[in-house]
């Protein structure tokens, strides 16, 4: 009798961790991937600009992949698909302003031209291979076109939320797709995969129009100039300041290239409504009184290298934050970006500009489903089997203990980690094994080139810095030329350690002496012998290990 095939979901990226959303569901030899996002590089990688998946495992079996299906706009959930597309090109599923700003992405990678982006509704099914359809099912979430996919399959459907949040008044459409999702439940659902981002939250979480009416109060009496940072990707967000702005009688500009390019993107695919005349170049602002200007702004986690930093700091070319600035920082810092954003806002305090933020006014809501939200879908959709995604840990292990409590077996749920296979027939589940899995990190064009070696490195000439020894030997004699150099970079200020430098000097010269008295020929002993004399040296004189590098030139 032929071992019957069973389905595999297989997680690569977006457990145990905020970003880098990416599963792969297999059967047989067809392999669909939900999602393929990016994350931000922690505070320990120092120099890198984003990480993305491992997707060995997926390399290796590219012939048996048929497509991306992506739940949204997101970059946790698009930022890797150019390097996906790069190692394994096939076709992109996903709704309009989704797959509007996939293109964009691939336009900068020069790639738009060679893959396939396939566009769909709310409420399509796609036939993929011979064993999988997938259906599209409107959520709510603060980016619009948001949707939770339905997946079909011949050992029963799975029903993947994506991002999602349960909102009764959204901005634009409809609210989410209550209805279907019932109805998946009573025709029967094997598995959910539920987002368990805000499971530590009670309650519901709050319409975006709340946030709309709170922007309309602080513009109705300001009588300031009004910088708003908030999400790029918040086209709903973004709007309501719009119509804040033009109720007030307010022209609004737009800073940051993110969100210079996601206006322009939604107001051209209608996503957005600006009327005529509203919208300034940010090079006209000074054209106008504070009392008739709002500028939209990136910044608001705090990057280093975004608009509202720039601004904070005085370093941004068009706009000077005056004491005659209200800024409001329309978002919560996500989870590690706490000390970055606190210290944007004390910069911002610093120059004498008022500043609201979240925890002084509802100036932000989030877009993921909180307990009740949460409790209210398992209900509906009554799986068999419940897989906690997107969160850390604690999120995922709260989340299986709020699923106990609405009826799903505590066996019937498994807490998976990146790179875990589930496999699961009509009746049953079980884990089986771990695939390939990890953290890709992308530096400038390079893409995996900088590993654990290289930001060990990093660190090291970030904490204690650099010390160069340069020493000319002789190729006739093997006698020292000259007295050996050094050079210092993050380490000391040489002319206010002339003693110190002068140390290392004689050090230097008296360890390559040692080395030539024994007949030491081989550089590479010479080099390890200085470079281990001079770190003896420097930390009995600092209690410091800078990184040292000698260089031996023969003449």
């Amino acid at each position: 009798m032929a071992k019957k095939i069973k389905l595999k979901i297989i997680p690569i990226g977006g457990l145990n961790e905020i970003g880098k959303n990416l599963t792969a569901f297999e059967y047989g030899n067809e392999i669909i991937v939900i999602d393929c996002g990016m994350s931000f590089p922690d505070d320990d990688m120092p120099g890198v600009d984003m990480v993305i998946n491992d997707i060995s495992y997926l390399e290796k079996n590219a012939s048996k992949v048929l497509g991306v299906f992506i739940t949204h706009g997101h970059e946790d959930h698009i930022g890797g698909i150019p390097f996906f597309l790069k190692s394994i090109n096939v076709p992109v599923f996903g709704t309009r302003l989704t797959l509007g700003l996939v293109e964009h992405k691939l336009k900068e990678h020069n790639m738009l031209a060679k893959v396939k982006l396939v566009r769909v509704k709310a409420g399509n099914t796609v036939n993929v291979g011979k064993n999988f359809s997938v259906e599209f099912i409107r959520t709510n979430h603060s980016i619009a076109d948001s949707c939770a996919l339905a997946i079909k399959t011949p050992v029963g459907k799975v029903l993947h939320m994506g991002d999602f949040k349960i909102d009764t008044t959204p901005i634009v459409g409809e609210m989410i797709d209550l209805t279907r999702i019932g109805e998946l439940g009573k025709e029967g659902l094997l598995a959910l995969m539920s987002d368990s981002t805000n499971v530590e939250r009670a309650g519901f979480a709050m319409s975006e129009k709340s946030v709309g009416d709170k922007f309309e109060q602080i513009f109705k009496n300001c009588t300031k100039r009004i910088i708003v940072a908030t999400f790029a990707s918040n086209v709903h967000r973004v709007q309501q300041i719009i119509d804040a702005a033009v109720k007030n009688g307010r022209k609004v500009a737009v800073s940051g290239r993110s969100m210079e390019n996601i206006v322009e993107l939604s107001i051209l695919m209608g996503y957005m409504k600006v009327p005529e005349g509203v919208l300034i170049n940010v090079d006209n602002i000074n054209k106008y009184r504070p009392s008739q200007i709002v500028i939209i702004t990136t910044g608001s986690q705090g990057e280093p290298m975004s608009a509202l930093t720039r601004m904070a700091y005085s370093d941004h070319r068009k706009i000077e934050v005056t004491k005659d600035d209200l800024i409001i920082i329309s978002a919560t810092p996500i989870p590690g970006n706490e000390k970055a954003v606190s210290n944007v806002i004390n910069e911002l305090f610093r120059i004498g500009a008022s500043v609201i933020y979240k925890s002084l006014a509802e100036v932000h809501v989030s877009g993921h489903a909180c307990q009740e939200e949460l409790k209210l879908i398992l209900a509906l959709a009554k799986p068999k089997f419940f897989i906690p995604v997107h969160g850390e840990c604690r999120h995922l292990m709260l989340h299986a203990e709020l699923a106990e409590k609405v009826g799903i077996p505590k066996q019937n749920t498994f807490v998976l980690s990146n790179g875990s296979v589930l496999e699961l027939d009509e009746n049953s589940a079980k884990q089986s094994g771990v695939v390939q899995n990890g953290k890709i990190l992308v530096d400038g064009l390079g893409v995996g080139d900088v590993g654990n070696i290289v930001l060990r490195d990093r660190k090291h000439l970030s904490q204690d810095g650099l010390i160069i020894v340069v020493a000319t030997i002789s190729g006739e004699d093997h006698k020292i030329v000259s007295r050996p150099d050094v050079i210092s970079r993050g380490f000391v200020y040489v002319r206010e350690a002339e003693a110190l430098i002068d140390g290392i000097r004689d050090v230097a010269q008296d360890s390559i002496e040692i080395c030539m008295s024994k007949r030491t020929t081989d550089w590479s002993t010479l080099k390890n012998a200085l470079k281990n004399d001079v770190a003896k040296f420097i930390f009995a004189k600092t209690k410091r290990n800078p990184m040292i590098l000698p260089i031996i030139e023969e003449v």
